[in-house]
């Protein structure tokens, strides 16, 4: 299939893909910053492909903008046969960067990625799961998986659970040696296993509520940790008591092997959303992850929580 577009909107898409900045393109090119803009927008409405990824703080180009822009420093011929492949292509196909958090237990379990992955051979998967919070545009990242309250407001948001509730576990044995503690204020007296995102960072503080009022408790943790999955081990071997989404210790619970605590003073809140930005001509890889995502959930969930951001 040939595809026809103006020529001339490729000069404006290289000085984007150089100076990564749409201003900065304006400049170099002595045409506005709305010029540039609605150029590139013209060239990937006429592809049928985003290019450039856009939100409030950074510009970077899509897998294909990549190519495309690989493309331009070839002969002519080299170039068609490049936009012959960028338009058009239904197929989910290309490297699919993902962000995810490490407590994403129903999307990091194995069979919603291998599923996905069944139904799209062509997609190559990249997962990096990571607690950190960044903006995954500037750092390369075609999607993420986060709790919805810490997704930017400029992000669309797809649901992967409904809503998430904390858990405070330990194992039987710990208790049998040590007084369950009765109220969230008596932890201090136990041997926590703590979190925190990263080394640079204080360890979380332990959220709860009490007649409708939140509060936290700064536990002094004998052992901190950014490794999830190191706190469930060293609880299910009595370590002592330990906090994370409950999704993280339901089996656990269910078998036996851990012990759930203080629930009354830890209520339901937003669960987990896949994010991206934009919308307008979507990778057809990304549209595969969004729609995987929603037929997933459906069943299970069926209704899905009211939010701005949402797509």
């Amino acid at each position: 299939m040939t595809i026809k577009i103006d020529l001339n909107l490729l000069p404006l898409f290289a000085a984007v893909a150089e100076e990564k900045n749409f201003r900065a393109a304006a400049d170099r090119l002595g045409v506005t910053r709305s010029a540039v803009s609605q150029g590139v927008r013209r060239l990937e409405d006429s592809l049928g492909i985003t290019l450039v990824t856009r939100t409030t703080r950074s510009v970077r180009l899509t897998e294909a903008g990549e190519r495309l822009y690989a493309a331009l420093s070839q002969p002519m011929s080299d170039i068609d046969v490049a936009l012959e492949g960028l338009g058009g292509a239904d197929r989910p196909s290309g490297l699919l960067k993902l962000a995810v958090t490490s407590i994403a237990e129903e999307f990091l379990s194995g069979p919603f990625l291998v599923r996905f992955a069944n139904a799209h051979p062509a997609v190559e998967l990249d997962v990096t799961v990571t607690d950190e919070e960044f903006d995954i545009v500037a750092a390369g990242f075609d999607a993420g998986v986060r709790l919805g309250e810490v997704i930017e407001m400029d992000m669309i948001a797809v649901p992967v659970t409904g809503d998430q509730r904390e858990a405070v576990v330990a194992a039987p044995g710990y208790l049998a040696a040590h007084h369950a503690p009765a109220h969230p204020r008596d932890l201090v007296h136990h041997r926590c296993i703590g979190w925190r995102r990263a080394p640079n960072i204080a360890p979380h503080r332990w959220e709860f509520e009490e007649a409708g009022v939140p509060f936290d408790v700064a536990v002094d943790p004998y052992v901190t940790t950014n490794d999830l999955w190191l706190m469930l081990r060293m609880a299910l071997n009595g370590g002592g008591i330990t906090f994370a989404t409950a999704d993280t210790f339901r089996p656990y619970v269910d078998r036996g092997e851990l012990v759930s605590l203080l629930e009354e003073f830890l209520p339901p809140f937003p669960g987990l959303f896949l994010y991206y930005p934009q919308r307008l001509n979507m990778a057809p890889k990304l549209r595969a992850l969004v729609e995987h995502t929603r037929r997933w959930r459906r069943p299970i969930l069926p209704a899905d929580p009211v939010s701005s951001s949402q797509d």
